[in-house]
């Protein structure tokens, strides 16, 4: 058990980073909306953190384009509308289906072992067998961050760890419900995985962009079928 002279001091850093937490999945879990007016001093209170970890609590945000800053309007939830998304998916496709390319001969024979283990788990998961959802958490708890991470390529990681996967996480965790996905979603991370294990660059890439490419197609039809 720490003692008082063993515990780590509260510091303005500390707040910071809860404070973005915090936020963060408050904006994951739809709590803060799209669009939504991050008031300052609502947030505060909410939260009971001062102001001054807060603001840079919603910088940090704002470096992960999870929010933006509108002339006299202050800071809201980023909002994105349909074009947006499924940009943002056509670059998706070809960054991760390079990252699977490059992990299929640069994977450890260990960090495979750990992906079908994670592919077993989700498998006995209660909502993908329900057919509720497949939900994943951030990190090296999602299957696409581990066989991008396994890519060994810094830059490629970095674009898409923190340019792209936050705004991503808003929109897939919607998809992830949609009627018959969670199942098609697992047996299309079963194929990408099968071409790792094999060594086939081609493959793997190939399964990825698939993958990826049904998920833009399922987005665009629950998209559209918002706007109908």
């Amino acid at each position: 058990m720490a003692t008082i002279e063993t515990m780590q001091p509260i510091t303005s850093t500390n707040l910071s980073t809860l404070a973005f937490e915090r936020l963060e999945q408050a904006i994951m879990s739809g709590e803060l909306k799209p669009g939504e007016r991050l008031s300052e001093v609502t947030l505060a209170r909410r939260y009971g953190i001062s102001r001054g970890p807060l603001r840079e609590a919603i910088g940090r945000l704002e470096g992960r384009n999870l929010v933006e800053r509108q002339a006299n309007q202050g800071a809201r939830v980023v909002s994105l509308d349909q074009a947006q998304i499924l940009d943002l998916l056509v670059i998706r496709e070809s960054l991760e289906g390079m990252a699977c390319r490059l992990a299929a001969t640069r994977m450890k024979p260990a960090e495979l072992k750990r992906l079908q283990r994670m592919l077993d788990d989700h498998a006995h998961d209660e909502h993908v067998v329900a057919g509720k959802g497949y939900f994943q958490g951030g990190g090296d708890l999602d299957f696409h961050y581990r066989i991008v991470r396994a890519s060994r390529n810094d830059r490629l990681i970095k674009m898409l760890d923190e340019d792209l996967y936050s705004l991503l996480r808003l929109f897939r965790q919607r998809l992830s419900t949609a009627p018959g996905r969670p199942a098609q979603a697992l047996e299309e991370h079963r194929a990408v995985l099968a071409a790792l294990e094999a060594r086939d660059p081609d493959a793997a890439e190939a399964a990825m962009r698939t993958h990826i490419r049904n998920s833009r197609a399922s987005i665009n039809h629950l998209v559209t079928a918002d706007v109908a």
